[in-house]
C-alpha cells in the first residue's frame, strides 16, 4: 500500500509539472496594477550588413584567381578576383602597333604637305635637256588657262586639299589608334574586383578556371561591423514610424532582445505588397549575423491604448512552455491560473494578455518580492 501511494504520488508530480512549490507562510499577496500600453505590430525581418555588393564579370573570360574562402577579411583596395586577360594583352599589343603605323603615316602625310606647299609640282623631273619641260609647262599653261581646257590656280587649290586630306585622315586614325589602346586598358581594369571598403567575402558564386560572362555574379562582399533590420513594414502602419525612433528588436539568437534605432526608410512603397522598407540599425556587438531572422515591435497609432495587468517576470510559474501564476481566489486560496504574455513592461515587468486582471492579487515569493521594483512593493 505504501509503494503504490508513493507511485500515485509521482505520477501527479509528472501531470502537475515541475514548478516550484512554495511554502503558504512565504507567500507575499501583492495586488495587480494596471498600465497603458499602446498596441503595437510584430513584424518580421531579416538582419543586414551595413554594406554590401555584388561583383559581376565586365568581360569574358577565365577566372584565374579568388583571394580567399567565405568569412575572410579583406581591407580596402584588395583584389579580390581576376579574370585571365592573355587575350587583352594580346590585343593591346596589336592596337600598339597600329599606333605606331598611324603615327608614321601622319608624319608622311604631313611632309608631302609641306612639299607641296613649298615646292609645287616638286616631285616631277626635266625629262628634257636643259629644263626644256619645265619651259614648256610655262608657256602651256597660260595657254591652257586662256583656251579654258585647265586652271593652274584651281589645280594647285585641289592638290593641297587633296594633301590636307590625307593630313587629317592620318590624324584620325591616330586617335582612333589611342582610343583603341584606352578601351583595352579598361577592360584589363575591369578584370580585377578590388574591395570598395573593409569587409568580408560573404558568398563565392564561381571558382578558378570557370568561364564567365559579361553580367555573371562573381561574388558577394559585405561590410559585417555594423548590422541592421530590414523590415517591410505596411503602410497603414507608417505613421508610426520616424527617424531616429528606437524600437525593441528580438533577435533569433537566444530569443535576445535589443533596442534598434530607424536609421532609413525608403521614399516609395512596394506598388504589390503595399509596404514601405525600413531600416534599423542594431548596436555594436549585437548577437547574430546577416541573414538571421528578427522581429520589431512597430506601435499601430490608429489603435486604441489598451489597459493591461502587468506583473513580476519572477511571480510566473512555468507548466512546460505554458506560463502560469498563482492568484489569490474568493475563497483566499491559492489557486494557479494559466495566462498569456505579451511585452516587457521596465526592466522586470511582463504584461498580461489574458487570464489576469488589474486589481485581483497573487501570490509572490517572499525572496522574489524583495528583488522586485518599487513598484511592486
Amino acid at each position: 500500500m505504501l509503494i503504490r501511494k508513493i507511485a500515485l504520488a509521482g505520477l501527479l508530480t509528472i501531470i502537475t509539472g515541475a514548478a516550484p512549490v512554495w511554502a503558504q507562510e512565504n507567500d507575499i499577496v501583492r495586488t495587480v496594477p494596471s498600465v497603458s500600453v499602446p498596441a503595437s505590430v510584430s513584424l518580421g525581418g531579416t538582419v543586414v550588413p551595413i554594406k554590401d555588393v555584388t561583383f559581376s564579370a565586365q568581360i569574358p573570360g577565365r577566372i584565374e584567381s579568388i583571394a580567399g574562402e567565405e568569412g575572410e577579411f579583406f581591407e580596402e583596395g584588395a583584389e579580390l578576383i581576376t579574370i585571365n586577360i592573355d587575350d587583352l594583352l594580346a590585343k593591346r599589343r596589336a592596337a600598339w602597333a597600329n599606333l605606331a603605323n598611324a603615327e608614321a603615316a601622319l608624319r608622311n602625310a604631313g611632309v608631302q604637305y609641306s612639299r607641296e606647299m613649298i615646292s609645287p609640282y616638286g616631285g616631277e623631273t626635266n625629262d628634257m635637256m636643259g629644263g626644256m619641260s619645265s619651259m614648256m609647262r610655262n608657256f602651256s599653261n597660260p595657254m591652257q588657262s586662256f583656251s579654258g581646257s585647265s586652271s593652274p590656280g584651281m589645280d594647285r587649290h585641289a592638290q593641297l586639299y587633296q594633301y590636307g586630306t590625307q593630313v587629317d585622315q592620318a590624324r584620325g586614325q591616330l586617335t582612333a589608334a589611342r582610343a583603341s589602346i584606352e578601351e583595352i586598358d579598361s577592360k584589363i581594369r575591369d578584370a580585377k574586383s578590388v574591395a570598395p571598403f573593409k569587409g568580408v567575402i560573404t558568398k563565392k558564386l564561381v571558382e578558378v578556371g570557370d568561364p564567365v560572362q559579361p553580367g555573371q555574379p562573381l561574388l558577394k562582399y559585405a561590410d559585417m561591423s555594423q548590422l541592421q533590420i530590414q523590415v517591410e513594414v505596411p503602410a497603414r502602419l507608417m505613421p508610426g514610424v520616424t527617424m531616429g525612433m528606437v524600437v525593441q528588436a528580438r533577435l533569433d539568437v537566444g530569443n535576445v532582445e535589443v533596442p534598434a534605432r530607424v536609421v532609413q526608410i525608403f521614399p516609395v512603397a512596394d506598388p504589390d505588397r503595399h509596404t514601405v522598407t525600413v531600416k534599423m540599425e542594431l548596436p555594436q556587438g549585437a548577437p547574430g549575423g546577416a541573414g538571421m531572422y528578427a522581429e520589431v515591435m512597430i506601435n499601430d497609432i490608429n489603435a486604441k491604448v489598451r489597459e493591461l495587468p502587468v506583473v513580476p517576470k519572477n511571480a510566473l510559474v512555468w507548466r512546460g512552455s505554458l506560463p502560469g501564476i498563482y492568484v489569490k481566489n474568493a475563497k483566499n486560496k491559492r489557486e494557479l491560473r494559466l495566462v498569456r504574455t505579451g511585452d516587457d513592461v521596465g526592466k522586470d515587468g511582463v504584461a498580461i494578455l489574458s487570464g489576469l486582471k488589474a486589481g485581483e492579487q497573487i501570490f509572490i515569493k517572499s525572496s522574489e518580492a524583495g528583488s522586485q521594483n518599487n513598484s511592486w512593493n
